[in-house]
Order: structure tokens, then C-alpha cells, then sequence
């Protein structure tokens, strides 16, 4: 599964608030960090807004603030701002007993993906932030048999 642009900069500039759940952010700010479109990612947090993770202040000295609990607020939260994580369809096939097999293990991977994302709270991806930055996790591009588990 690969996440929308607009699920990626939800979860990025949900960690960069609740980092510092006691100051503001802008949205330049965040989008300079990740090299993203200003404009792209106000998108972004009006959506967040209106989910109350985050609060707007406005003026000069204006930003974002995180506004909800880290520990309870999952990645699936998040990402189903932004995208349907609902059950999966075929272009094709889909009448023949190979479509309906492949349905179920679409579904199958579907639920398991879903699980996965609510069991990730923002709080442990804060704590894998910090363990990568310190060189405690392998790299992103790590792949194959032998990944390790998100702990």
C-alpha cells in the first residue's frame, strides 16, 4: 500500500506538531522540511482542522498546534482523512472464480493492512522517529525476509 501525497504530508506534519505540542508551527515552516508545496499542504491541515487534530491560530505569529492525544490518535486515523482504506475491487475478472479468489486475498491484505495502521499510534512513530535518527533502525530502503517489526 502506498499512501496518497495528502496521507504522507497529514502524517508529517502531524509528528512535526505533537514533537512540539507546545508552540505553533506555520505551514511554510513544515512544507520547507519536506519540500512540499505550501499551498498543497494548507489542504492538508484545514482537513486536519476540521478533524480536530490540529488548531489554527491566525496573524503574524499564526501556525498550527497539535490538538489531539498522540497516544490515542493511530495512523489509520490519519490516513482515512484522505483515502479509502474500504475493501478492494477488480477492473476485470471480477465474475470468474480467479477474480473472486483474488478478491479475498485482497481483502485478506486489506485487513491486515487496516489493523496494522491502528495499531500505530503517533506516539510510536515519534519513539521509530527518534530510534532512526540515532541509527537504531535500519533504513528505509530496507527490504526482503528479515524486516524488522515495528516495536
Amino acid at each position: 500500500m502506498k499512501p496518497k501525497i495528502s496521507s504522507q504530508l497529514a502524517v508529517f506534519a502531524l509528528l512535526e506538531l505533537a514533537r512540539s505540542a507546545d508552540r505553533q508551527l506555520s505551514v511554510g515552516e513544515i512544507g520547507e522540511k519536506y519540500g512540499v508545496s505550501s499551498h498543497h499542504l494548507a489542504k492538508v491541515m484545514n482537513v486536519l482542522g476540521r478533524a480536530g487534530l490540529v488548531r489554527a491560530a491566525r496573524g503574524a505569529r499564526g501556525g498550527y498546534q497539535f490538538s489531539a492525544n498522540p497516544r490515542r490518535t493511530t495512523l489509520l486515523d490519519v490516513i482515512q482523512l484522505f483515502e479509502d482504506t474500504g475493501s478492494a475491487s477488480l477492473d476485470a475478472g471480477h465474475s470468474t472464480a480467479e477474480g473472486g479468489a483474488l478478491l479475498r486475498v485482497l481483502h485478506e491484505v486489506g485487513d491486515t493492512a487496516r489493523a496494522t495502521l491502528g495499531s500505530i499510534t503517533l506516539a510510536t512513530m515519534l519513539k521509530l522517529v527518534d530510534r532512526a535518527a540515532a541509527g537504531h533502525l535500519p533504513s528505509a530502503n530496507h527490504s526482503g525476509a528479515g524486516a524488522h517489526r515495528i516495536r
